[in-house]
């Protein structure tokens, strides 16, 4: 799976979001491709023992599939936002198609955010998605479902790059377990020592 990198996609699309304006210690964890019965919980496990707060950018057939997960994320004082219901790369798809997708969603998941699967979104879908959403992308991404890049390289990459402001993504997926499993509380406490907070993304 390859994602826009951030340099290359603030050049691209400087109109998008890619980082909050802060002079705070405040950092933006974001998880996207959940709910999963079994990983979204143990997440959410986590966040709760660093009293850090999140945004889920949820699949909408993940939902539908999960609604009990889902309800847990809102429940626990966390942010969701639209990742489309099938997770759709707006490079390969067809604009008609990809924002029917966009809207299928929006019945499953209430929120002004959103983030495209993969990064990848054209100018015209763009123009039309930012009518009703904030888009969402990323300053650091870790990579987590990398299976090339170990635990430990994974936390050390997150850790190097993050800073205040920035929108950190992570996965609640199957394909990305192990190694977030791994990075996300040894990231937490990292900054955590350091006097960060977590925050949900409100913008």
């Amino acid at each position: 799976m390859k994602l826009i990198r951030p340099g290359i996609g603030k050049l691209l699309f400087p109109q998008l979001i890619w980082e909050i304006e802060t002079s705070e210690k405040e950092m933006f964890l974001t998880f996207d491709d959940g709910p999963h019965p079994e990983i979204t919980p143990r997440v959410l496990e986590i966040l709760d023992s660093y009293q850090a707060k999140a945004t889920f950018f949820c699949v909408g057939e993940n939902v539908e599939k999960h609604p009990a997960v889902y309800n847990k994320i809102l429940k626990e004082g966390h942010a969701t936002g639209n990742h489309g219901y099938h997770h759709l790369n707006g490079w390969k798809t067809s604009n008609r198609k990809y924002l029917d997708d966009v809207e299928h969603c929006s019945r499953l998941i209430d929120s002004h955010l959103f983030r495209p699967p993969y990064g990848r979104i054209s100018y015209l879908q763009i123009g039309y998605l930012k009518i009703n959403f904030r888009i969402i992308m990323w300053s650091v991404l870790t990579y987590d479902f990398d299976k090339k890049l170990s635990p430990q390289k994974c936390l050390d990459y997150s850790v190097k790059f993050s800073r205040p402001g920035s929108i950190i993504v992570f996965h609640d997926s199957e394909k990305a377990s192990v190694n977030m499993l791994f990075a996300l509380p040894r990231f937490l406490d990292h900054f955590s020592k350091l006097g960060y907070r977590f925050k949900a993304l409100d913008v």
